[in-house]
């Protein structure tokens, strides 16, 4: 059975989506049956996968409005290592759309219960804002990663990230919980980067990820080649930054399961 996880911040320009494309390609690497899905109307994740979002004939939109099941959206067999069900500008319709369907908050959470047999992992990249996108991928997710920067002002938005967080889980989806605070662009000389990393583990304590994400050139220039970074240089620092994520990560899912007995 997947374990879902949902890569937010309301923040922009933390790392959302290269977390979850590299993520996901580092799981896969790891021999890791993997479904990454775009719910961003941007596409980034999508064209970050090596996929042209203007070219998808079926996407998440149609899966969120009922007009394709999963196993007919879903694209496999990419260069990447991990499925993809891909986004692009038809998503924005879909906020609007969703306002008028019943259970508007699970439709994502519907739409993948035939699937999620096929999957150890599935990661969800998200739009940079809280809206019906978002609180479906809220609703059907085990846990939430979200990527910060360490910087003043993340602070005061992982505080209100958190309380949505609670509210969802109160209102839509009981085992919701933040599955880890993953510290992105991190550099290491800068002191105010060293305070903000100390308060977000003495908060947070064990949720913050021992492995950071440094700044680092390959991680940028890598979507543009529409490639992860483990593919496109294999030895940066990125690349093995994720690949260190991936193995915290499972490691992480493996305490968890031997704890539930499962």
């Amino acid at each position: 059975m997947a374990k879902i996880l949902t890569v937010t911040n309301q923040k922009g320009g933390v790392g959302k989506t290269t977390t979850s494309v590299n993520l996901a390609a580092s799981l896969a690497a790891m021999n890791k049956r993997v479904l990454l899905i775009d719910l961003d109307p941007q596409g980034n994740a999508t064209m970050g996968s090596g996929v042209d979002k203007h070219e998808l004939t079926l996407s998440v939109y149609e899966l969120l409005t009922d007009q394709a099941v999963a196993k007919e959206a879903i694209l496999t067999d990419l260069d990447v290592g991990y499925d993809l069900l891909g986004a692009n500008a038809d998503l924005t319709a879909a906020e609007v759309e969703l306002l008028d369907l019943p259970r508007r908050e699970f439709r994502l959470k519907m739409a993948l219960m035939p699937v999620l047999e096929d999957y150890d992992y599935i990661l969800v990249d998200n739009p940079p804002s809280l809206n019906l996108l978002t609180v479906n991928a809220l609703a059907c997710s085990d846990g939430v990663i979200i990527p910060m920067q360490c910087e003043y002002y993340a602070l005061e938005g992982i505080s209100a990230l958190v309380g949505t967080i609670d509210r969802i889980q109160k209102r839509l989806n009981p085992k919701l919980k933040i599955e880890g605070i993953l510290r992105t662009m991190f550099d290491p000389r800068m002191s105010l980067t060293k305070d903000v990393s100390e308060h977000l583990v003495e908060y947070f304590a064990e949720r913050v990820y021992r492995t950071v994400i440094p700044r680092n050139v390959r991680l940028a220039e890598a979507p543009s080649h529409g490639l992860p970074a483990i593919q496109y240089d294999k030895n940066s620092r990125g690349a093995l930054a994720y690949l260190a994520l991936a193995g915290e990560l499972i490691r992480r899912t493996e305490r968890e399961e031997q704890k539930h007995g499962s």
